[in-house]
C-alpha cells in the first residue's frame, strides 16, 4: 500500500503533496531533499531511509516519488508512477513544473482518484476525462450510469459510443527471425518471435474472438491430429484487453479491443522455423592480394509471394581496396566504411535462385593476422509469409446490433539477426 505521493522540482521544493495512509508524516519530504535531491551522486530509484522507502522517477524537470512503510510491489510502484507521468501528458500535453503549477487543482483531484487508501485504482485517461472536468478539461456529457460502467472497470478502455459508417478490422502478424548458420549448413539457432497487430475501427462494444493454429488450442479441440500445420507457441505476451480466464480453459483469444491501432498479443517459437533463403557461399583466397567470391541466394517461398527490399551484406578482408562485382540481379557495390560487399534486391521472387561473383584486390600489409571471416548477413521483408506457419483460422466479431464487418488479415516476414557462416 502505497502512503503518499510527492512531486518535487529540481531544486527539491515540494510542489504537489498527497497522504493516503497516516503512517507518514509530511515531514517524510525533507528526508527524500536531503537523501535524493541534494546528493552528490545518483541514488537508486528504490531507497530506504529511516523506515520509509522512497520509489522515485525523473522527469523532466520534476522528481514523482511513492512513499511507503510496508514491503510494497516494487514493479508495480513503477508503473503506477508511469502512469501518472502519461495522465499528465494526456491532460496538459507535457507533464513538467510549469504544467504541474497551472494545474493544482485538477492533480489533487486526479491523485485522490487514482488511489484509494494507498490502492492504486484507474489510471486510464479516457476514463478520468469523463467525470474530471476541473481546469477547461472538456469531455461530452454522459448520463450517470454510462460513467459507473467504465468508472468500476467493466471496460475502461473503449467508450461505447464508438460509431463508424463502415466498420472494419485489420490484423498484421508481423515476424522477425532469427537464424545462425554454420559453414557447413548446420542450423545453429533459429525462431522466429511474432506480434499481432491490430487496427479496430468498429462500432459500439464488440467482442472479438481470434483463432490461430496454436497446437495446444487445436489439441484441446480434438482436431490436432487431421492438422500438419499446426504451430506450439512459447513466451505468449497478450495485451490488457484479452480475458485470461477464457485463454487459460480453451486457448480461445477474447477480448473487446480498444479503438485504432494497438499489439494484441507477442509470441515466439523455435520448432519447424522455415527459412526463406537459403545462402550457399564458396570464397577462395588465391593470393595475398586477391579473395574471390561466389555466392548464391534461393528462395525458398512460393513462387507467388514475392521479397522486398533485400539486402545481402558479404564482408570482405580489411586490407580491401577494391572489388570487381558481378550479379544477376540487383546492384552490389563494395562499401569501405562496411568493409563489405553490398548486395540490393528490390524484389526476389520465390523459388528463385541468384549469383554473385566478385573479385577483391587486397592491399599488401607486413601483418600475418588470418582474416576472421564475419558472417554473410541478410535483411529483407517478404509479405504473406510466415516463417514458423502461424496463421489466422479465424476472426469473429459479436456486437448487439449485429452489423455486418469487414476483416483483413495480412502477413509479413523480415528479417532479425540472419547470419550464415562461411
Amino acid at each position: 500500500m502505497i502512503s503518499g505521493l510527492f512531486v518535487f522540482n529540481a531544486k527539491g521544493d515540494v510542489l504537489i503533496s498527497r497522504q493516503y495512509r497516516q503512517d507518514i508524516k509530511r515531514s517524510a519530504s525533507d528526508l527524500f531533499r536531503v537523501h535524493v535531491v541534494s546528493a552528490t551522486k545518483q541514488q537508486n530509484p528504490c531507497l530506504t531511509i529511516e523506515k520509509h522507502t522512497f520509489y522515485h522517477l525523473r522527469h523532466e524537470n520534476l522528481y514523482l516519488v511513492a512513499v511507503g512503510t510496508q514491503n510494497l510491489n516494487t514493479p508495480m510502484v513503477f508503473e503506477f508512477l508511469y502512469r501518472i507521468i502519461a495522465l499528465g501528458k494526456s491532460y496538459f500535453g507535457v507533464f513538467n513544473e510549469d504544467a504541474v503549477k497551472n494545474n493544482f487543482t485538477l492533480i489533487y483531484e486526479l491523485f485522490d482518484e487514482i488511489c484509494d487508501f494507498g490502492f492504486p485504482q484507474t489510471t486510464e485517461a479516457d476514463v478520468l476525462k469523463l467525470f474530471i472536468q476541473t481546469e477547461g478539461v472538456r469531455s461530452e456529457k454522459m448520463d450517470a450510469s454510462k460513467i459507473a460502467i467504465q468508472a468500476t472497470g467493466a471496460v475502461s478502455y473503449r467508450r461505447p459510443d464508438i460509431k463508424y459508417r463502415k466498420n472494419e478490422c485489420f490484423v498484421d502478424v508481423v515476424e522477425s527471425i532469427n537464424l545462425i548458420m554454420s559453414a557447413k549448413g548446420t542450423v545453429l539457432r533459429s525462431d522466429a518471435t511474432g506480434q499481432v497487430i491490430m487496427r479496430s475501427y468498429l462500432s459500439g462494444m464488440p467482442e472479438c474472438k481470434l483463432g490461430l493454429n496454436d497446437k495446444v488450442q487445436l489439441e484441446k479441440m480434438g482436431k490436432s491430429g487431421k492438422r500438419s500445420n499446426v504451430v506450439e507457441l512459447d513466451d505468449v505476451q497478450f495485451h490488457h484487453c484479452v480475458k485470461l480466464g477464457k485463454f487459460d480453459q480453451d486457448r480461445s483469444i477474447t477480448f473487446v479491443p480498444p479503438d485504432g491501432e494497438f499489439e494484441l498479443m507477442r509470441y515466439r517459437t523455435t520448432d519447424n522455423i522455415s527459412l526463406p533463403f537459403k545462402v550457399h557461399a564458396i570464397v577462395n583466397e588465391i593470393s595475398q592480394t586477391r579473395v574471390e567470391f561466389q555466392i548464391a541466394i534461393k528462395a525458398q517461398y512460393s513462387s507467388k509471394i514475392h521479397a522486398t527490399n533485400v539486402v545481402v551484406k558479404v564482408p570482405t578482408p580489411l586490407n580491401t581496396a577494391s572489388a570487381k562485382i558481378n550479379v544477376q540481379q540487383g546492384k552490389a557495390k563494395y562499401n569501405g566504411s562496411e568493409n563489405a560487399i553490398v548486395w540490393k534486391i528490390s524484389s526476389f521472387g520465390g523459388d528463385q535462385e541468384l549469383l554473385l561473383t566478385a573479385q577483391a584486390e587486397l592491399t599488401t600489409t607486413m601483418s600475418k593476422k588470418q582474416w576472421n571471416k564475419p558472417p554473410i548477413s541478410l535483411d529483407f521483408q517478404v509479405v504473406m509469409f510466415t516463417a514458423s506457419g502461424v496463421m489466422v483460422r479465424f476472426l469473429k466479431i459479436f456486437e448487439k446490433s449485429s452489423y455486418q464487418s469487414v476483416k483483413w488479415v495480412r502477413y509479413l516476414t523480415k528479417a532479425g539477426s540472419y547470419q550464415i557462416r562461411f
